[in-house]
């Protein structure tokens, strides 16, 4: 096919500013491409991962309901071990944290617990793991860690539970003031379907009446 002169030129001109720019272009574009597979590529191993931690996680739960307490905990490190991006891997380990209570493993329990706290990274799942660290230390008669376990960033979803948790360690401290001000906190907060709300309530009656000045 003949060109006339201006597509002559024209081509020219692309023929040279390809030969400047021409091996820049072509390494951004594959940078661009490898960027493309790999983040496809991660979120097909992410898709996996979680595929694996659920049907783990599935094992768990049934192992759960047949009371299998060594199967429960096995599971569970399990899980936290290979899944510890998922939210399954924080599911575990409250789970492992109820078997190791109520088999007397304070220890074992704290430490699946602080875990949630530190590593999942899921403020719902963060805040239930405090309420339930401070169960146990509460248990054990720390009553001042407990407290400090309770009193920083209070997420709103959980008021209910951290006020009604304090006011647990308060009247063990027999601080019944300063217990029954939270009762009455986690009666204000809870809404009238809240299901711990007659329970709280049952605590509050249950307080030594105040004090006459």
């Amino acid at each position: 096919m003949a060109y006339d002169l201006q597509e002559q030129e024209q081509l020219a001109t692309f023929k040279a500013w390809w030969e400047k720019y021409g091996n820049l272009i072509m390494t951004a574009a594959t940078i661009v491409l490898l960027a493309i597979a790999a983040f496809n590529g991660w979120r097909w191993y992410e898709r996996r991962e979680g595929q694996q931690a659920a049907e783990e996680y599935d094992k768990l739960i049934a192992m759960t309901e047949a009371k299998d307490a060594a199967k429960i905990k096995e599971l569970a490190g399990g899980i936290i071990e290979r899944h510890a991006r998922t939210i399954y891997a924080s599911l575990a380990a409250l789970q492992a944290a109820k078997v190791y209570a109520d088999g007397g493993d304070t220890n074992g329990a704290k430490a699946q617990l602080r875990w949630v706290i530190e590593k999942s990274g899921r403020p719902e799942l963060v805040a239930t793991a405090r309420v339930r660290l401070a169960g146990v230390l509460l248990d054990e008669k720390a009553y001042d860690e407990a407290l400090r376990v309770l009193s920083d960033n209070v997420p709103a979803s959980h008021a209910v539970q951290f006020a009604d948790r304090r006011g647990d360690v308060l009247l063990a401290l027999k601080k019944i003031d300063e217990a029954r001000a939270a009762y009455k906190e986690a009666l204000e907060k809870a809404g009238a379907d809240n299901p711990l709300r007659a329970y709280i309530q049952l605590k509050l009656d249950a307080l030594p009446a105040p004090a006459v000045s």
